[in-house]
């Protein structure tokens, strides 16, 4: 490219690097395509059969914890690892516990609003995906929330004595687990969901089933301390996020706007999401 054209194209570099940087900062810009996500219809119901798979070479437990932050402050968005995942001390966590002590309702309700929210994950074989086809017979992680993980559990301990304790991600013993997401006052629901008799997976071939084991992922690399902010970095985005009063909470009525061109003069751009910041440039030369 000569310098010339370069100078031509500069005369655009606004709009092309807004464009990137809405690919960047977009929800789908990182996807995990280790995860496995079924699909919903237009009502939002869905449904798919997996199967819960074994701890894979070199781990004990065929699941892991998860636990994490995500709320919005008047200093943005704070979506981040909860180090109780690591079993240590989280700054939000004791933030919450202060607010949770005093015994006031609001205090209460903001601590609710920014406690923090477990997930647990596991490796599972798709066995029927009717929305995605082609995710059948593959192995995938799959994060999955208290609901599900509730009726792991009743399997595993059964709540009558006429009920037989079934362990889920047997290969040999195990079940498969039947996913019916229904949408109920708008919110996902996973209550009808259910295992299916205990039964062989793949026929309990020997040979079959080593080779789905060696196509496990392992669950501990997630757990791994550089997936979480040190204490003092957490601490330090929380009060970035909140302020220094741990009481106030985001006011939407003060959201600035980027329209507006009085509030983008007295807004300094490096206080601002950095996409909004480029759109408002691209806005000022149209």
């Amino acid at each position: 490219m000569s310098f010339a054209d370069f100078k031509k194209r500069s005369k655009n570099s606004v709009e092309d690097l807004s464009k990137k940087l809405e690919s960047l900062n977009s929800k789908e810009s990182y996807k995990d395509d280790r995860f496995w996500k079924p699909g919903i219809d237009a009502s939002k119901n869905g449904y798919a059969v997996i199967r819960f798979l074994p701890p894979t070479e070199g781990e004990e437990v065929p699941f892991i914890k998860m636990y994490t932050h995500a709320f919005r402050g008047k200093g943005g968005w704070l979506i981040e690892n909860c180090r109780t995942s690591l079993g240590e001390k989280c700054p939000v966590c004791e933030a919450n516990t202060e607010l949770w002590n005093s015994g006031m309702e609001e205090d209460k309700n903001i601590a609710r609003e920014r406690k923090r929210k477990l997930n647990y994950i596991s490796n599972i074989l798709v066995v029927s995906d009717p929305s995605n086809s082609e995710n059948e017979g593959r192995v995938f992680l799959f994060k999955y929330g208290t609901k599900i993980f509730e009726k792991v559990q009743s399997l595993m301990s059964p709540e009558f004595k006429d009920e037989t304790p079934t362990d889920p991600f047997n290969f040999w013993e195990g079940a498969d687990f039947k996913l019916k997401i229904r949408n109920v006052g708008g919110y996902v629901n996973y209550d009808r969901s259910e295992f299916a008799a205990p039964a062989p997976l793949m026929g309990g071939d020997d040979k079959k089933l080593e080779a789905l084991w060696k196509k496990q992922y392992k669950l501990q690399e997630f757990l791994h301390p550089s997936n979480f902010k040190s204490y003092d970095e957490l601490k330090e985005r929380f009060k970035k996020t909140v302020g220094e009063d741990i009481r106030e909470q985001f006011d939407e009525s003060s959201e600035r706007t980027v329209e507006d061109d009085s509030t983008v003069s007295q807004v300094p751009a490096e206080d601002m999401d950095t996409l909004d910041y480029f759109k408002t440039l691209k806005n000022k030369q149209d």
